[in-house]
């Protein structure tokens, strides 16, 4: 697949432990020698990093560095990750340790001054390439743990940084916010939903602190400290964003505002920092119409715990209505956070350019919750044709940094949601939540999941999960949002969809005609009805007695909380630098 943001001017060069080519320049027409004596020149070698560095539209090794193709236990496809299914591997090679983009980045860092350009001109570049190397470490110390720290391009014969150890998370996690200091200090405070400004720099550091501070505090294991000085730093450059004033949430009507902010051809650059573009003219698509239409990409669907998780319209919790677990489809749907009728096909749905009413088309979803979230004019539904712009940052995802870095600092008041979480539900006209009221009841089904949520702010901070979950489906941070909470254990239980009472007929949209056929010998003569046998086209909890859709049941899911959170290092890497030491029991 085609991208947009930027082009390749760095070349491609592998980091590893013996090889022969870390001492080559990268391969473009800038050197030490012949480049960076002028802006452009400096220019032309950052914009490389935009396209190399940045997630994309592919569902890449892991699927959280995508964008929309997010699995973890958000969205079901009909096969199991690796990852996911819990039985990965040590790799021979590759598993995300890749330092090309560190090199290409470094590499500017060390030659940028070649040209005797002024501080004036050569800073702005200077804070995107640190900008990137941020970026890059924190997606390496997510990753793996302690990683090497390498602050310029290693050559050759540089046995010493070759076989260097890796160094500690906290030394690593220090250079990082160093490296996105010197970028907020130096980034132009202009809004460009194209290039890296400071408030992508504060959007990133609230990002990134974030995570380590809530990794810190939930991951006693590792002995990690300081989880609150970078709580602290979170809610901070969350908080500077916020009293910028640069962005709003935007806001339409409710029943089509979240929707439309994610199916428009254009960035709404009211609420996007960043976007990765594509463009129709320009013949530069993604896949999230066939993705999510098409049986080719394993039928997305949301998971039944996270539909569940959606609140009533009027704010009080589905979970504590009567008989919720056994509501089908039509009736579960009514009266729910707008959010979910813009995510999922819901009764009454129809595509953005037609006028037919749809019901889930179980050709689609494995788990009847068919995603809408992205889908633009079923013009754009062939492969590779959906030219929509794909939000890397976002104000929303901003507010709720700040509000979860306070709640876990303990310091959140009601004006900080006021200020935050308020203004996510007014788009979708929900009411606010109250601090006082889900801290003095938490809301049992959400302490089910999240175990390790405790004290006086339990109540707001599974709220803010919840937020965090439904606002943010489909964008690629729930699984380094189970990671950092310590909750990997979600990822085994056993995904479940829609459910059914049994074999029958289904009105799944509330018109009068029934939509889907299940069925377990013959089917019934019905046109225009989905079919779908029992037992083979899908599996019910309960078999004929009914229950919920069950995806994959048969093949074993395990989460190893002694080795899970953090991947391995390949076998090759062990062997090229014997310093380096295998993460814990892999």
């Amino acid at each position: 697949m085609k991208r947009i943001l930027g082009f390749v001017a760095a070349g491609l060069i592998v980091l590893s432990g013996c090889s022969d080519f870390l001492d080559r320049e990268p391969l473009s027409q800038i050197s030490p020698v012949n480049g960076f004596n002028s802006e452009s020149e400096l220019r032309l070698y950052v914009r490389s990093f935009y396209d190399k560095m940045l997630p994309n539209a592919d569902n890449e090794d892991n699927g959280f560095t995508s964008l929309y193709t997010e699995t973890a236990n958000n969205i079901v496809v009909n096969s199991l990750s690796p990852q996911i299914a819990g039985n990965r591997t040590v790799p021979v090679a590759g598993g995300g340790w890749d330092w090309t983009d560190l090199r290409n980045v470094n590499y500017f860092l060390q030659n940028y001054m070649r040209g005797n350009l002024d501080t004036t001109i050569t800073y702005k570049y200077v804070a995107v390439a640190k900008f990137f190397r941020a970026y890059f470490y924190f997606s390496m110390v997510a990753r793996f743990g302690d990683v090497p720290w390498y602050s310029k391009p290693i050559e050759v014969n540089d046995t010493a940084s070759l076989n260097k150890k890796r160094d500690p998370r906290t030394l690593v996690m220090d250079s990082v916010v160093n490296d996105i200091d010197f970028a907020i200090a130096h980034l132009g405070s202009g809004k460009d939903v194209a290039e890296v400004t400071k408030w992508t720099a504060l959007a990133l550091k609230s990002r990134i602190c974030l995570f380590e501070g809530t990794f810190r505090k939930y991951h006693d294991e590792f002995e990690l400290k300081d989880a609150d000085r970078f709580l602290q730093m979170a809610a901070d450059a969350a908080g500077e964003v916020i009293k910028g004033g640069a962005y709003t949430i935007y806001k339409s009507s409710p029943d089509k505002a979240y929707r439309d902010l994610f199916s428009s051809l254009s960035v709404v650059q009211d609420e996007i920092i960043l976007a990765r573009q594509y463009s129709a003219n320009l013949q530069i698509f993604h896949n999230v119409n066939y993705y999510t239409t098409a049986p080719s990409f394993g039928k997305p669907g949301l998971e039944k715990s996270l539909v569940n998780s959606y609140l009533m319209k009027d704010g009080s919790r589905f979970t504590d209505k009567a008989g919720y677990d056994k509501m089908q489809f039509f009736d579960e749907m009514q009266n729910r956070d707008p959010r979910l009728a813009q995510t999922v096909r819901a009764p009454g749905y129809k595509r953005i350019d037609g006028n037919t009413v749809l019901p889930p088309s179980y050709a689609g979803t494995v788990t009847g919750y068919q995603l809408t979230k992205f889908v633009t004019a079923a013009a754009n539904d062939a492969l590779a044709k959906s030219p929509n712009p794909l939000p890397v940052f976002r104000y929303a995802e901003v507010l709720l940094n700040y509000a979860e870095a306070k709640a876990e600092l303990g310091t959140i008041t009601q004006a900080d949601l006021d200020q935050s979480v308020k203004l996510l539900r007014d788009r979708v006209g929900m009411p606010n939540v109250d601090l006082a009221a889900v801290n003095a009841a938490p809301d049992n089904y959400l302490a089910a999941q999240y175990g390790h949520v405790s004290g006086a702010n339990k109540g707001i901070l599974l709220e803010i999960r919840r937020e965090r979950r439904v606002e943010l489906v489909m964008e690629g941070f729930m699984w380094n949002d189970l990671m950092r909470w310590k909750e990997g254990h979600l990822l085994a239980v056993q995904f479940k969809g829609a459910y059914f009472p049994g074999a029958g007929n289904y009105d799944l949209d509330g018109d009068g005609a029934a939509d889907l056929a299940i069925y377990t010998a013959t089917p019934p003569a019905i046109p225009n009805i989905q079919l779908l046998k029992l037992g083979t086209d899908v599996v019910l909890e309960n078999g004929a007695s009914g229950g919920n859709i069950i995806i994959n049941g048969t093949i074993p899911k395990t989460f190893r909380e002694d080795r899970d959170y953090l991947f391995p290092i390949p076998a090759q890497e062990l062997l090229l630098n014997q310093s380096l030491k295998q993460n814990p029991n892999w």
